[in-house]
């Protein structure tokens, strides 16, 4: 427990619910045995935690039964790309990443570790991580500003064998699929025939991108401030170039957000700022519109549902919340349960699929993603995620 300091009622924002839920941070570390005496002791400790030690040496593989390192994440931030605070600093990160730490151990009984890197280098975070490593089962990458977020995570991948996931992108981008799936059951449309744009290029609007081709949706337009990403553009970044010629290249999509929002089917909002109404106006009777800035959705829903059959936010106080702790907490379960070495694409679908499908025959607008606080969502992801893991070749039992 914090001190008797800590706890003090004389802390700067001492009466405010939010700060006095955060004095001394929201986590802690507890042992898993009863040291009630010395025999106990001298088995934890030494002498006999030498015989561990040394099975450990002469297989590393002992680390999975012997130690907590299968179990164990780490939360990993430079602080650059902070919820919608931007660079804020690995300090100020750390209520984040503490934050992350305890939904993985509330929602996938997953332990975690949030570290705050003093580093925006990015070969300076990836040696860290890398040898950081052996202490963990997985990592977590976090609020790691675009695009070098993307460089970290690929070379992470390659270099080590242990799962490597940037949840912005990728937790996003599962439960924004998840959700799109039963938005277009719900309005019958067909995902090879869909008309999708994608407002904004950062993080998790690649790992959207990118997600939604795996899943069978070819028409996409993404763009960001300088309008449709396509190759007659010679501002584009590598990562960009590669998703112009996947989405509107095939199409002919080229031009503003308002050129591409006329007649769409589905709008995907990742980027912050505002969709004039008029807008919105244009786009295909029974529309979709998810946007998921926080705390102010490129669309009001207010405004949404004058013109869309399905609405979605980031926020908790409308229906349809695209949260990621529907994701990352059963992906990270699921790929420990049988030592993956990898989170791979198809483990992502099938997190996203066992979404889709708890919500079943209560599909309805206002309801097209489960709850977080929904007991199913967890083991279901899991389960599923593991299952691909097989398949995929990835799973070391």
């Amino acid at each position: 427990m914090p001190s008797s300091a800590d706890q003090s009622t004389t802390h700067p924002f001492a009466g405010d619910p939010v700060f006095d839920l955060h004095l001394g941070g929201k986590m802690r570390i507890q042992s898993t045995v009863e040291l009630d005496g010395a025999e106990v002791l001298s088995l934890a400790y030494t002498p006999g935690v030498a015989r561990v030690c040394e099975a450990i040496a002469e297989d590393p593989e002992n680390t999975r039964h012997y130690t907590w390192v299968p179990n164990t994440v780490a939360v990993v931030t430079d602080g650059t790309a902070v919820l919608g605070l931007g660079d804020i600093g690995a300090p100020a990160a750390m209520p984040v990443m503490e934050g992350k730490a305890v939904l993985f151990k509330q929602f996938g009984d997953v332990d975690a570790v949030p570290i705050c890197l003093d580093t925006t280098d990015t070969e300076e975070i990836i040696e860290t991580v890398a040898r950081l490593a052996p202490s963990f089962g997985g990592i977590n990458l976090e609020d790691i500003s675009a695009p070098r977020c993307f460089e970290i995570e690929e070379r992470l991948k390659e270099r080590l064998d242990i799962p490597v996931f940037h949840d912005d992108q990728h937790g996003t981008a599962v439960v924004a699929l998840a959700a799109l799936k039963n938005a277009l059951r719900l309005t019958d449309r067909d995902p090879a025939l869909t008309r999708v744009v994608i407002s904004g290029a950062g993080a998790a609007g690649v790992a959207v991108t990118r997600i939604l081709l795996e899943a069978g949706i070819k028409d996409i337009a993404v763009t960001d401030r300088q309008g449709v990403l396509n190759s007659e553009r010679s501002d584009l970044t590598p990562v960009k170039a590669d998703l112009a010629r996947d989405t509107a290249d095939n199409f002919g999509r080229k031009g503003s957000l308002a050129d591409v929002m006329v007649g769409a089917d589905v709008y995907i909002g990742v980027s912050g700022g505002t969709v004039p109404e008029e807008i919105v106006a244009t786009m295909a009777d029974d529309a979709i519109i998810f946007g998921l800035a926080n705390p102010h959705p490129e669309v009001h829903p207010e405004v949404a549902h004058r013109h869309a059959r399905v609405v979605a936010t980031g926020r908790s106080d409308f229906p349809n919340q695209i949260n990621n702790v529907l994701a990352f907490p059963g992906i990270f379960r699921g790929a420990f349960d049988v030592h993956a070495t990898a989170i791979t694409e198809g483990m992502k679908i099938a997190a996203a699929d066992a979404l889709a499908d708890l919500v079943g025959d209560d599909l309805h607008e206002n309801l097209v993603i489960p709850s977080p606080f929904d007991p199913r969502v967890g083991p279901a992801v899991a389960t599923a995620v593991a299952e691909a893991a097989r398949r995929d070749g990835v799973a070391r039992r």
